[in-house]
């Protein structure tokens, strides 16, 4: 069964119909191809002076070798790399995911020092839970690939080298590891949902809550979330979001 599918068969007959109308930020994986061109898409400036970094690839074991190649092919099918010639070059790492997986990540600790730091506020957690007291239904939703939803500016694209076995890439989509990555996508996202912050949404990077007092107010809150969402080109990942929950677990808590 395709996600919209499995999330339609796990909630009431009345959400169901909701989700069903929105077919487009539901979809099994992100479409291939770039992200829209949104007026938040992520620069990297650097300090005056500030040279090409480069850092030497570490070396790594067969099953790394396996995934990294899994996910190149994945990532150059999308749109979301390409070959790169950059003087820049980050290494590639790998971490364990819960599921015993491997999850890649780009080491831009390099990059990120000689990068400007963007000041944009990232919400305090004591302040957005202030805002649940009186709510009585909720709901969360995941952003597929969070991030990657958000190009890189086109004239930045180079900095975001990274070097593998398998050649140098760069990316044309935000990656996980830029310093101004969170304050680039709390942007992005409190643009969008600009005139709901605060009444019933609330957004800490790539998690969005919906907040009600009534189960009646909370679906057409959720539609006019889904709305926005498909006005921007927003994906969710169906498989991780919870709607119309009395209890549930937001930013740890």
């Amino acid at each position: 069964a395709t996600d919209i599918n499995k999330l339609c068969a796990s909630v009431l007959d009345d959400l169901a119909k909701i989700i069903r109308e929105y077919p487009e930020i539901f979809p099994d994986d992100l479409p291939s191809g770039l992200p829209p061109e949104r007026p938040q898409d992520h620069k990297i400036e650097l300090e005056p002076g500030a040279q090409p970094t480069i850092r030497t690839q570490w070396r790594l074991t067969q099953p790394e070798l396996q995934e990294l190649r899994n996910q190149l092919d994945y990532l150059l099918a999308k749109g979301f790399i390409r070959p790169s010639t950059s003087p820049f070059a980050a290494p590639i790492l790998f971490t364990p995911k819960k599921d015993g997986g491997l999850r890649m990540c780009t080491d831009y600790r390099a990059l990120d020092r000689v990068t400007i730091k963007s000041r944009y506020p990232i919400p305090r957690t004591d302040e957005l839970i202030d805002n649940l007291r009186v709510a009585r239904y909720f709901s969360k939703i995941d952003l597929h690939g969070g991030y990657h939803q958000i190009r890189v500016f086109a004239d930045d694209c180079h900095k975001t080298a990274f070097r593998t076995r398998y050649g140098s890439y760069e990316y044309t989509v935000m990656p996980f590891g830029l310093t101004n990555a969170p304050s680039t996508f709390q942007l992005t996202m409190n643009g969008v949902f600009h005139d709901l912050l605060d009444k019933c949404v609330i957004i800490c990077l790539d998690d969005i809550l919906i907040y009600s007092k009534t189960r009646e107010q909370h679906l057409k809150e959720l539609e006019a979330v889904f709305q926005r969402l498909q006005q921007h080109r927003l994906i969710t990942k169906g498989s991780k979001c919870e709607f119309l929950k009395q209890e549930l677990e937001f930013l740890g808590m």
